[in-house]
């Protein structure tokens, strides 16, 4: 069990319904990694998502959200992120500590909801523009032992609401993907 986040998953989907939109939410035994994911859902219908939380050297930081599948170039999205190629554009993943500091989650937990704790606005929000093709897309709602599943409008209508809204981008996938 998750203890001590700054918001639960029900204040979650407390904030979703105030905003209107409309989710389901499922429990699940608790998953670490995509694997361990795809065994325990079986075929629940639309996009399911993984999500990187990345930072570079001079301190910025973002939460990508992309399909579950998809292997990400993390040197051409820091250049592509940046605008920039070397130092500024090299990025690295953020360490489980910073991750509880700024998005209020674990690692496993890691999820596009988790910028309704960026109170300060430091994480910037990047979704591939793949997922918005989907009807439904599946996330965990603050743990790791749950999944919500919403329509890719109302992710971004969520999104901007919590003042993070999101840079819809083609991310970059190594070769041979």
């Amino acid at each position: 069990m998750q203890k001590n986040l700054p918001t639960s998953p029900d204040q979650l989907l407390e904030r979703l319904a105030t905003l209107g939109i409309s989710s389901h939410t499922v429990d699940h035994a608790p998953v670490f990694t995509v694997e361990e994911s795809k065994e325990l859902r079986g075929q629940l219908p639309g996009g399911h998502v993984k999500n990187l939380f990345l930072r570079n050297k001079k301190e910025e930081m973002w939460l990508v959200t992309v399909e579950e599948s998809k292997r990400v170039d993390l040197k051409a999205l820091g250049e592509k992120l940046t605008g920039a190629t070397g130092g500024a554009a090299k990025l690295s993943f953020g360490s489980a500590d910073r991750l509880m500091h700024y998005l209020g989650v674990i690692p496993g937990a890691v999820t596009p909801f988790a910028v309704i704790n960026d109170k300060g606005k430091a994480v910037k929000m990047v979704l591939d523009q793949d997922l918005m093709r989907h009807d439904v897309l599946h996330a965990h709602p603050l743990v790791n032992f749950k999944a919500t599943a919403l329509a890719p409008k109302d992710l971004l209508r969520f999104l901007e609401a919590e003042g993070h809204p999101a840079q819809l981008i083609a991310v970059p996938v190594n070769a041979g993907q």
